[in-house]
């Protein structure tokens, strides 16, 4: 594709299993929050822009944390607010009560005027990824043309690098086909490390297995423009069908707009695959780990003690 691809980040969850803004916690030495080192180690990958997605009642903690400490960062930043009533259409109304954010396709949604016509790459911003993750992605992306179907990627994890020990995790287990092409995402809500094992249920009382290197979703995702498209089309579809029953917490995720496009044979997604461990803070006693391990990796020489000085 002509243009270089852009990094999109999501921060305007509210992340309340976590009980605080895990945005911009800090878990770096010199107050770094994890979104920064994923900024750092896509610009290292080439990465030139990035995208910043948050929403207006976070912005004065977040610009003065994080996006202080990014007036040093070498990649051009920009900002979208993600607000609940952006892009509802006329004749549709939020409804009482709700405060939860519509979800990550609607984030990327609400980015689409920052974004443009590039090819642009959708991470979480609590969650670490790991250096060759970005590189990958950057590298597939570039060669990214949409011909009868989208070309689209994602970035797969073993489920067992993904998983805490402080409880249970939501993942995206996928099922490729012989050409490691996508073919489902199937949403786990809860999965949890058991001893040696690893484990999902639906019910709370049944479990099931699943192998450590079960490939997982991380909501690392590389679309081309026509994905921005394709979710202006969808989100009034999924308001009309899933709101009134369920007003308050229906959302609208990036794992079921990519479905629904495989289903519909209008895309097809290439997994990629990460071995990196993944670290993040789903909740507030995983933080001491992030810490520890990032520690480690600085005095390991992967990353300069002050990641913007």
């Amino acid at each position: 594709m002509a243009k270089k691809p852009v990094l999109v980040v999501m921060a305007a969850g509210m992340g309340s299993r976590y009980g605080g803004l895990k945005q911009i916690d800090p878990v770096g030495s010199c107050g770094e929050a994890i979104l920064d080192y994923s900024l750092f180690d896509a610009h290292a990958a080439g990465f030139e822009t990035a995208v910043i997605i948050i929403k207006k009642a976070i912005e004065a903690d977040f610009m003065a944390t994080v996006g202080k400490r990014l007036e040093n960062c070498p990649m051009e930043i920009r900002y979208a607010y993600q607000e609940i009533d952006k892009g509802v259409p006329e004749g549709l109304c939020v409804p009482e009560g709700r405060t939860k954010p519509w979800g990550t396709s609607h984030a990327v949604l609400c980015a689409g005027s920052e974004i443009g016509d590039a090819p642009f790459v959708a991470i979480n911003s609590d969650d670490y990824y790991g250096k060759s993750a970005y590189r990958v992605v950057y590298d597939r992306l570039c060669k990214a043309c949409d011909a009868d179907k989208y070309d689209y990627c994602m970035v797969g994890y073993a489920v067992g690098n993904t998983v805490t020990e402080n409880g249970s995790v939501s993942r995206g287990v996928c099922q490729v086909d012989e050409n490691n092409r996508l073919t489902q995402v199937v949403e786990r809500t809860r999965i949890a490390k058991q001893g040696d094992a690893i484990r999902f249920t639906e019910d709370g009382e049944t479990w099931e297995d699943l192998t450590f290197d079960t490939p997982v979703s991380m909501n690392m995702w590389g679309f081309t423009p026509s994905f921005l498209k394709e979710l202006e089309a969808r989100f009034p579809v999924f308001l009309e069908k899933n709101v009134p029953a369920n007003p308050l917490k229906a959302e609208f995720f990036l794992p079921s707009s990519v479905s629904e496009l495989l289903e519909e044979g209008k895309a097809t997604v290439e997994m990629l695959r990460s071995f990196d461990k993944w670290y993040g803070v789903t909740y507030a006693a995983d933080k001491p780990q992030v810490v520890a391990a990032l520690r480690a990796m600085t005095e390991a020489g992967q990353y300069p003690d002050g990641l913007w000085k």
